[in-house]
C-alpha cells in the first residue's frame, strides 16, 4: 500500500509516517516511480508505534524496543531480550509515577470544587 492509504488506515499523517521511516521505525520499498510502498502488516506496526508514543516513549527508545516486541501473530519476537523486560518495566514505573501525580492533582481539584460549591 502507498503512504496515503497507510495514513488513512491508521489516522496518522503522511508527514508522521515519513518521520517514522527517517527514525528507523518503518521500512518502505520504492516503486520505479519513487513512491513508498508498505506491506499490510505496517498498519499494526504504526498502531503499536502510536501506542508507544502515547505512553510517553521517544522515537529513539521505540526504535530500540520494536525489534524485540511481539510479532503480529502474538508470539514472542526472536530478538526479545532481558533488556526489553527491564526497559518496559522502567517505562511502566514512569507511567505509574505519572498516574500517581495526576491522581493527586485530581484530588486537589476535587477539594477546590467542593470548597467552591459549598459557599
Amino acid at each position: 500500500m502507498r503512504i496515503g492509504e497507510l495514513a488513512r488506515l491508521t489516522a496518522v499523517s503522511e508527514r508522521s509516517l515519513r518521520y517514522y521511516e527517517q527514525q528507523g521505525l518503518l521500512e518502505a520499498t520504492r516503486t520505479p516511480g519513487g513512491h513508498r510502498e508498505y506491506p499490510p502488516a505496517t498498519v499494526d506496526r504504526v498502531i503499536r508505534i502510536q501506542e508507544l508514543f502515547a505512553a510517553g516513549l521517544n522515537s529513539a527508545t521505540i526504535a530500540e524496543l520494536l525489534p524485540c516486541m511481539r510479532d503480529a501473530d502474538g508470539g514472542p519476537a526472536a530478538d526479545a531480550t532481558p533488556w526489553l523486560e527491564q526497559e518496559l518495566i522502567a517505562q511502566r514505573d514512569r507511567l505509574d509515577r505519572a498516574i500517581g501525580d495526576l491522581a493527586r492533582s485530581r484530588e486537589v481539584l476535587d477539594d477546590v470544587i467542593k470548597a467552591a460549591t459549598n459557599r
